[in-house]
């Protein structure tokens, strides 16, 4: 299998993995952190059109969203040296590095309301990573490389692209409201290969 196939197996795994265990967040990071990794060791099924950078911001490619937004599959592209600011998610998430490598500061807050780090990690090509309000969910992330994209996709437990979400100033912890969006205006087409085997 490969191509967009790929891509559908994912989504049908998902699918019968949150319908199988509801709203149990643990049993969806295990499972569905097996169903990504195996899905980033493979980097032939990303379409060229959502794995396009920008010269100047990361994109957010929405690949595809369960009808009852149980879940929603992006592709986040990271051009050379872009970085998100620090943010949070406020629902669950899995985060698996198809290709190049991303650096993740990750923080607390303090019961002050200013930010903690609690350090840095790096993920790299098929490496992958959770994060939910219960687990840690405030974090910045950043492309490793400086002279070539990354690039990670997500699955969340919603439409990450409408959920009403928070980027905090790093020196003062203070909280902005935000809704991420999408940068394309179209959907991969995952039936118009044949059915995987």
């Amino acid at each position: 299998m490969s191509g967009t196939g790929r891509l559908r197996e994912f989504v049908r795994q998902m699918t019968l993995l949150t319908s199988q265990v509801g709203a149990d967040e643990p049993a969806i990071l295990a499972g569905g952190r097996e169903l990504l990794g195996e899905l980033v060791r493979y980097d032939d099924w990303l379409p060229d059109a959502f794995a396009q950078p920008d010269a100047t911001y990361y994109r957010q490619y929405l690949l595809y969203c369960d009808p009852l937004e149980r879940f929603s599959v992006v592709s986040f592209v990271w051009g050379p040296g872009q970085s998100t600011p620090v943010h949070d998610h406020t629902i669950w998430g899995l985060v698996g590095v198809l290709r190049g490598a991303e650096v993740c500061e990750s923080f607390e807050r303090a019961p002050t309301g200013r930010l903690r780090s609690l350090g840095t990690s790096t993920l790299a090509t098929g490496q992958v990573d959770a994060v939910s309000p219960g687990i840690g969910d405030i974090h910045s992330v950043k492309n490793a490389f400086d002279d070539r994209v990354s690039i990670s996709i997500h699955v969340y437990g919603a439409d990450i692209g409408a959920v009403r979400r928070h980027v905090f100033s790093p020196d003062t912890g203070e909280a902005k409201a935000f809704v991420s969006g999408y940068a394309n205006t179209l959907l991969p087409n995952l039936w118009g290969e044949p059915a995987p085997q």
